[in-house]
C-alpha cells in the first residue's frame, strides 16, 4: 500500500482521502522507513495537497492522538501553521487568553517555535502559564479557569516516527498545516492562521469535512499567519455546513492600519513582556491586532455576532483587567495541578 500510495505521488497523482488516511497511519506507526517518509513529504510539498489528502492525513493523526475521556466540543481553538516569516509577537496566545476573559472556553493546541524565536508554548511558559498538562490535568483547568494549553508532542507521541526526517529536511512539509487540524480535544470551533492565502479556502474546506461547527481559517496579505493590520486578511470561513470566502481590511474593523514591523516580537521573554504590557494598558497596534483576532474567536464561539462586536468585548475585557487577572490565575492553577498530581 506505501509504495503504490508514493509511486502515485511521485507522479503527482491525488490520494483518495482513505489512501491518505493509510498512509499517515503507516507514518503514525513507524511501518514507513525514513527514504519513504521523506518521499511521501517532499512529494506532497511538490504536488499540493487536495482537501481529500488533508481530510485523511489530519483524521489519520486525530485517530492516533491522545484522547481526552470527554472531547471539549464546547471549546474554541486557536492555533496557527507557524512558518509565516513574519516574525510577530505571540498574537493568537494572547487572543486565546482575551477570549478565555471573556467567558470563552479555549483548548489551545501549540508547540515550540516554528519559525521566530517563540512557539506559543516558549511564550506560555515565560508567562508563567503550564504546558505539560496531562489530559485529565487540562481538562481541569479548562473547567476552573476557561483555558488550557494543549503541548502537541505530549498529546502526538506517534509523531516521533516523523519528527527527525522533518528536521532533516528542513522545509515546510504537510505537518505546518495538520497541526491546527489535530487538535486532540475534540474541539468543533477553530481560529486557523495559515501562512498562505491561498490555503485559507482549502484549509476551511478541510475542517468542514472533519465536522467544525465553525471555524474562521485566517491569512493576512502581508504574509503572517493571523488576522492583520497591515494590509487585507484572506478569510475562509465554516458558518452553516458552507464555506465562504472574503477578506477584510482594518479598517472595515474599526482599527487603524499598521506597518508589520510594528507587529513584530522578540523571543519568548520578549513576547510575553509585550503580551503584559498590553493587559496592563498599552495602546496601539500590538494591541489592535489582539483585539482584532480576539474579536475573531468570540464570533466563532457565538459570544458575539460579528468581529466588530467581538472587538469591543475585548477590549472591555482588557481594560476591565479581565485579561491581566485571568494570566495571573492560569499561573496560579499551574501550581494547585502540580500539586495534586
Amino acid at each position: 500500500m506505501v509504495q503504490q500510495s508514493l509511486a502515485k505521488l511521485i507522479e503527482q497523482k491525488d490520494l483518495s482521502q482513505t489512501e491518505s488516511e493509510a498512509l499517515m497511519g503507516a507514518m503514525m506507526e513507524g511501518k514507513m522507513s525514513v527514504a519513504q517518509t521523506a518521499a511521501a513529504l517532499t512529494a506532497f510539498r511538490i504536488k499540493g495537497e487536495t482537501v481529500e489528502e488533508l481530510t485523511g492525513l489530519a483524521a489519520s493523526m486525530r485517530a492516533k492522538a491522545r484522547r481526552f475521556p470527554r472531547p471539549m466540543t464546547h471549546a474554541v481553538d486557536t492555533c496557527g501553521t507557524g512558518g509565516d516569516g513574519g516574525k510577530t509577537f505571540n498574537i493568537s496566545t494572547a487572543a486565546a487568553i482575551v477570549a478565555a476573559a471573556a467567558g470563552v472556553p479555549v483548548a489551545k493546541h501549540g508547540n515550540r517555535a516554528v519559525s521566530g524565536k517563540s512557539g506559543s508554548a516558549d511564550v506560555l511558559e515565560s508567562l508563567g502559564v503550564p504546558t505539560q498538562m496531562t489530559t485529565d490535568e487540562a481538562e481541569r483547568a479548562l473547567l476552573k479557569t476557561n483555558l488550557c494549553f494543549l503541548f502537541a508532542p505530549l498529546f502526538h507521541q506517534a509523531m516521533k516516527h516523523v519528527a527527525p526526517t522533518r528536521k532533516e529536511l528542513g522545509f515546510r512539509t504537510c505537518f505546518n498545516l495538520l497541526g491546527p487540524l489535530a487538535n486532540p480535544a475534540g474541539v468543533t470551533r477553530q481560529l486557523v492562521g495559515v501562512f498562505d492565502p491561498g490555503l485559507t479556502e482549502r484549509v476551511a474546506q478541510v475542517l468542514l469535512s472533519l465536522g467544525a461547527e465553525r471555524a474562521m481559517v485566517v491569512a493576512g496579505r502581508d504574509g503572517i499567519d493571523e488576522i492583520t493590520l497591515s494590509d487585507e486578511t484572506e478569510i475562509g470561513e465554516v458558518r452553516d455546513g458552507q464555506v465562504h470566502t472574503y477578506r477584510i481590511t482594518p479598517e472595515e474593523l474599526g482599527l487603524q492600519r499598521a506597518p508589520i514591523e510594528e507587529l513584530s516580537g522578540g523571543d519568548a521573554e520578549e513576547n510575553a513582556r509585550i503580551i503584559r504590557s498590553i493587559f496592563q494598558g498599552e495602546t496601539g497596534p500590538r494591541r489592535d491586532v489582539v483585539l482584532a483576532n480576539a474579536g475573531a474567536v468570540l464570533t466563532i464561539a457565538g459570544t458575539s455576532t460579528c468581529i466588530q462586536e467581538g472587538i469591543h468585548m475585548a477590549s472591555d475585557v482588557i481594560d476591565n483587567g479581565l485579561a491581566q487577572a485571568k494570566l495571573e490565575e492560569m499561573s496560579r492553577i499551574g501550581e494547585e495541578i502540580s500539586h495534586v498530581s
